[in-house]
């Protein structure tokens, strides 16, 4: 077995564990993220729209409100069952949905008009190479939007370390810069830089087996008072709560 697919088999072992929690954390369904997301996305209704590693199809739904059709693809099968779920609800019939990988998408050149994914590059091995098949598959003055965590530079290998403790799938978050020098070396116009703080608390980000070494090295983040790890962390009456740094950028293909 190669390296990618022994990270994609980290991939699914994790959001097959996760996919449920994952699906009802209010964080994912946030009103200003998604008022942003779908700012930069600049959705017409005529447009067929395209959702990179969708998981439980939050944004993929929120799109589906906007658009002509929205297509979903995740690499974990249970993701995919929670959009199914998630559309079935909401009683939308403009959706579809794959299994597959963000890296070799298993679509036509051209055959979208907004191309977008949301808190997935920092779990990639090659984000570049996800990036560029999102480009193949935008059609040529159509949009691509990528919204991830981006801890600044000086933060970015503490936050890594804090990461990996959380999610094993996790690779690199990386800064706001390296992301946009992707969309630069992929030969796209950039459109639009967004930002926004997402407030999360970590006792329902994580593993039980895991809390132990997370407590132990926010409560040394917290104590040090100077953010080393870059996420503004405090401790609160339910436990450590914390801002993941958010951006997104868009780019014209």
């Amino acid at each position: 077995m190669n390296d990618d697919s022994q990270h994609n088999d980290r991939i699914i072992s994790q959001f097959t564990r996760w996919a449920q929690p994952f699906a009802e954390l209010p964080i994912h369904s946030a009103e200003d993220g998604m008022a942003r997301t779908l700012a930069a996305a600049v959705i017409a209704p005529t447009d067929r729209v395209l959702d990179v590693a969708c998981g439980p199809g939050i944004v993929a739904c929120a799109a589906a409100a906007h658009a002509a059709h929205v297509t979903g693809i995740d690499l974990t099968p249970a993701m995919i069952e929670q959009a199914q779920a998630r559309q079935a609800a909401a009683g939308l019939a403009n959706l579809d949905w794959r299994t597959g990988d963000a890296t070799a998408l298993p679509f036509a050149d051209a055959s979208f008009d907004r191309v977008v994914t949301r808190y997935s590059f920092h779990h990639l091995r090659e984000p570049g190479r996800a990036l560029a098949e999102m480009r193949r598959v935008c059609r040529p003055g159509g949009r691509i939007v990528v919204i991830d965590a981006t801890p600044a530079p000086e933060c970015q290998a503490a936050y890594d370390r804090m990461e990996t403790l959380r999610d094993p799938s996790h690779t690199s978050a990386l800064t706001l810069d390296q992301l946009r020098g992707l969309g630069q070396a992929a030969g796209l116009e950039e459109a639009i830089v967004d930002s926004y703080r997402l407030e999360a608390l970590l006792a329902t980000l994580a593993d039980a087996d895991d809390m132990a070494a997370l407590d132990a090295m926010f409560d040394a983040d917290i104590a040090s008072g100077e953010d080393r790890i870059g996420v503004q962390a405090w401790r609160a009456a339910d436990g450590v709560r914390f801002l993941f740094p958010i951006s997104i950028v868009a780019w014209r293909r």
